[in-house]
C-alpha cells in the first residue's frame, strides 16, 4: 500500500469524528442549541463503542477533539493575523496546531476510560467515559496554566435542563452529566430496544427533571439596596488603541460616554485607558471625577496600574472615585499575552517582531478585597480569568456582586464574544451572584444570579448599558466544595466502572 493510500485511509477514518466534533460549536453561544453536545458526544461514544481496538478508539477521540477545538476556538486566528501581524498561513498553522494539541485531552479521556472499563460496554458508556470526561476537563483547566474554554457544561447555560446543577457541581460536574446523558443514549443506540431498557430512558428523564427543579432554588439571599449601574462600551477597534492619536480617541470616547451616564456605579472596560493610570492627564481624570461626584456615583475603570514607582505593574480594575484608589488586579495572566514565559527564549518575538506593549504584567493575589460601592461589595476579575471558576470563589465569598472587565476586540466579529458572555453566565449561576460585564466591544451585559441576561448591548456598538442589580449574599454548595464534588463523582464513576467490568 502506498503512502498516499495510507494517508487517504487515515484521513477517511478521522473525518467522521472530526465533523461530529466540529458541529458541537452550535451547542455554545451564540447558537445555544443545548442538545447538540449530548448528541455529539453520543455519536462519539457510539464510534468508540464499536472501534475494533483501543488504539483506534483513542484515535477517534483525538479526531473528535481536533474537530471540536478547530470549530470552537477558530477565532484565535483573528488575534494572531489581523492584530498580531502573523502571516495568514502561519496563523492557520498555529490554530491547527493548538487544536491538534488540545485534541490530546479527549484522546487521553478515551484511553483512560477504555483501560478502566475493559471489555464491558456498560462500564465504558455508563461510568468510565462520563467520569473520565469530568476528570479530563478538570485537568485541561489547570495543566500548563490551564485552558478550560469550551468545557462542554457551558452548552447547558443558562437554559439547558442541566444548568440547575451548576450551583452544586460547577461547570465540570454539569459537563459530566452531559457525558452521562450521551452515554445513556449511546447505550440505547447499540441495542435492540425492549422494555428492559426503560431504565435508561427513565434515568435520563430524571437527571433532566432534577436539573430543571434545581433551577428554581434560591441558593443566596438579597443583600443591601439594588444598585443602578451604567456599563460603558467604547467599541474601539484593537488597532486603534496604542498610537498617540488613538489614545486621544480612546480618552475622548469614554469621556463623552461618561458625560451622559447617570447611575450609582459607572464602569469602564479593561484597558479603557491603554496607558498607565498615573500617565493619564490629571485634568482629564479631574474632569471625569468631577462629573462622578456631582452624581454621587462610583467609577470603576480598567487600566494598567503601577504600584509606587514599579517595576511591577498590574492589569487592574480601579475604583477611581475613592481617593485611596483600591483595585482588584488580574491574578491569572495569559501566557504569551500578558507575560512571557521563558523570557530569554521568547522576548525577541514581542520586543522586536510584534513590538507589543505591556506584556510583562505581574499577577495579583489569589484573594483580594472587594471594591466597596454603596452597601455592595464588588469582586472584579479581568478578561478571560473568569473562565477559571474555582479561582474566583475566594473573592466571591466576600462579595455581593461580580464584575468582569474585558477587551475582546482582539476577536471582533467572532463567536468568542458570545462564548465569553456564556462563561460569565455560568459564574453567576455557580455563585448565586449577579455578574456585570463591561467590555470594549461585547458582550457588555448584566446577568442575574440564575445566569440569565437582564440586559445586554449589541456587539461592536458604542453605547451605555443601564441595569439595576440586586447584590446577593450566602454561599451555594459549589462555593463551599469547589470542584471537589465533581472530582468525587468522577472517582465514584471510576469505581463503578471497575465494578461493572468485573461482573
Amino acid at each position: 500500500m502506498s503512502r498516499f493510500s495510507s494517508l487517504a485511509r487515515l484521513l477517511g477514518r478521522a473525518l467522521p469524528p472530526a465533523l461530529i466534533g466540529a458541529i458541537s460549536v452550535f451547542g455554545f453561544a451564540p447558537f445555544s442549541f443545548w442538545p447538540m453536545l449530548p448528541l455529539s458526544l453520543a455519536l462519539l461514544f457510539g464510534l468508540i463503542d464499536v472501534a475494533p481496538s483501543r488504539r483506534r478508539a483513542v484515535f477517534i477521540g483525538w479526531a473528535w477533539g481536533f474537530g471540536f477545538f478547530s470549530a470552537t476556538i477558530h477565532w484565535i486566528f483573528i488575534s494572531l493575523h489581523t492584530y498580531g501581524g502573523m502571516p495568514a498561513p502561519l496563523a492557520v498553522l498555529a490554530v491547527v496546531g493548538l487544536a491538534a494539541f488540545l485534541g490530546l485531552y479527549p484522546a487521553l479521556i478515551v484511553y483512560t476510560a477504555k483501560r478502566l472499563a475493559g471489555d464491558s460496554r456498560a462500564a465504558l458508556l455508563l461510568a468510565a467515559l462520563p467520569a473520565c470526561w469530568m476528570l479530563g476537563e478538570w485537568l485541561r483547566g489547570w495543566l500548563f496554566t490551564g485552558f478550560p474554554w469550551a468545557s462542554i457544561g457551558y452548552s447547558q447555560i443558562p437554559d439547558g435542563p442541566l444548568a440547575g446543577y451548576a450551583p452544586l457541581l460547577g461547570i465540570y460536574g454539569v459537563g459530566g452529566l452531559v457525558a452521562l446523558l450521551a452515554g445513556l443514549a449511546a447505550w440505547l443506540m447499540g441495542r435492540r430496544l425492549d422494555r428492559s431498557d426503560g431504565w435508561a430512558v427513565a434515568a435520563a428523564v430524571l437527571i433532566c427533571l432534577g436539573g430543571m427543579g434545581l433551577k428554581e432554588v434560591a441558593w443566596t439571599q438579597p443583600s443591601g439596596k439594588p444598585l443602578k449601574v451604567a456599563l460603558l462600551q467604547g467599541a474601539i477597534p484593537q488597532n486603534q488603541k496604542w498610537g498617540l492619536e488613538d489614545l486621544v480617541y480612546n480618552l475622548r470616547t469614554y469621556y463623552l460616554l461618561l458625560k451622559d451616564a447617570k447611575a450609582d456605579l459607572i464602569v469602564l472596560p479593561e484597558t479603557a485607558f491603554p496607558i498607565f493610570l498615573d500617565d493619564v492627564p490629571a485634568e482629564y481624570l479631574d474632569g471625569m471625577l468631577g462629573m462622578v461626584r456631582e452624581r454621587n456615583a462610583a467609577l470603576i475603570a480598567g487600566a494598567p496600574h503601577m504600584e509606587g514607582r514599579g517595576p511591577r505593574y498590574y492589569n487592574g480594575a480601579v475604583l477611581l472615585s475613592d481617593p485611596a484608589r483600591p483595585a482588584n488586579y488580574k491574578a491569572h495572566l495569559v501566557p504569551f499575552g500578558e507575560y512571557v514565559p521563558l523570557r530569554p527564549l521568547f522576548a525577541w518575538i514581542y520586543d522586536d517582531l510584534l513590538k507589543m506593549p505591556l506584556v510583562d504584567f505581574s499577577a495579583g493575589g489569589a484573594v483580594q478585597r472587594p471594591l466597596p460601592v454603596r452597601d455592595q461589595r464588588i469582586a472584579a476579575n479581568i478578561c478571560y480569568e473568569d473562565v477559571f471558576g474555582e479561582e474566583l470563589l475566594a473573592n466571591a465569598r466576600q462579595a455581593t456582586i461580580l464584575l468582569n472587565l474585558s477587551n475582546l476586540a482582539w476577536f471582533d466579529g467572532s463567536v468568542a464574544l458570545a462564548q465569553h458572555g456564556q462563561i460569565s453566565q455560568a459564574r453567576a449561576l455557580e455563585t448565586g451572584r449577579p455578574m456585570l460585564r463591561a467590555t470594549n466591544s461585547g458582550t457588555t451585559a448584566a446577568i442575574d444570579p440564575h445566569g440569565r441576561y437582564l440586559a445586554r448591548l449589541p456587539e461592536r456598538v458604542e453605547g451605555t448599558l443601564y441595569a439595576v442589580v440586586q447584590g446577593q449574599q450566602g454561599e451555594t454548595p459549589y462555593m463551599r466544595w469547589g470542584n471537589g464534588a465533581a472530582l468525587l463523582l468522577a472517582a465514584l464513576g471510576g469505581a463503578i466502572s471497575i465494578y461493572l467490568r468485573r461482573k
